[in-house]
């Protein structure tokens, strides 16, 4: 029920029969420097997945990032790791790929996912670029 659910967002029938759903749980925020290029990122993931027989789905979850947060993300990466791993456990997922971009999003992401016991891959996005201040 909960495939035929997901069809009205236009993925045909065919889509479901014996592919495996790979969730694409992104940590992309406009918010989180660290995370910001993360939605191009899950295009290139997405069309892996299809590739390889698998239907992608992404998701997003709670992005953390220390130079936007206050008073420090590190408060917070207990509860991205919930919310990665009940997203994981409350959705029909065969495995994920986590996205993440920095030393909070990381840890987090793989502590959640750690819980659920799916396949799972942690694909960086690599350092962050460096900004300038006055040239």
């Amino acid at each position: 029920m909960h495939r035929s659910w997901m069809k009205n967002q236009g993925i045909p029938d065919d889509a479901f029969d014996g592919r495996p759903v790979i969730g694409i749980c992104n940590t992309w925020s406009e918010l989180t420097p660290c995370n910001a290029h993360l939605r191009a990122l899950a295009d290139h993931v997405k069309r892996g997945v299809y590739e390889a027989g698998g239907l992608p789905v992404e998701f997003p979850v709670t992005s953390l990032g220390e130079s936007n947060m206050r008073p420090t993300a590190m408060l917070f990466r207990n509860l991205a790791s919930m919310d990665v791993e009940e997203s994981i456990r409350g959705n029909p997922i065969d495995g994920v790929v986590l996205m993440v971009g920095c030393d909070k999003t990381t840890p987090s992401l793989l502590m959640g996912a750690a819980s659920c016991n799916l396949p799972t891959i942690a694909l960086s996005g690599g350092p962050m670029l460096n900004g300038k201040f006055r040239g």
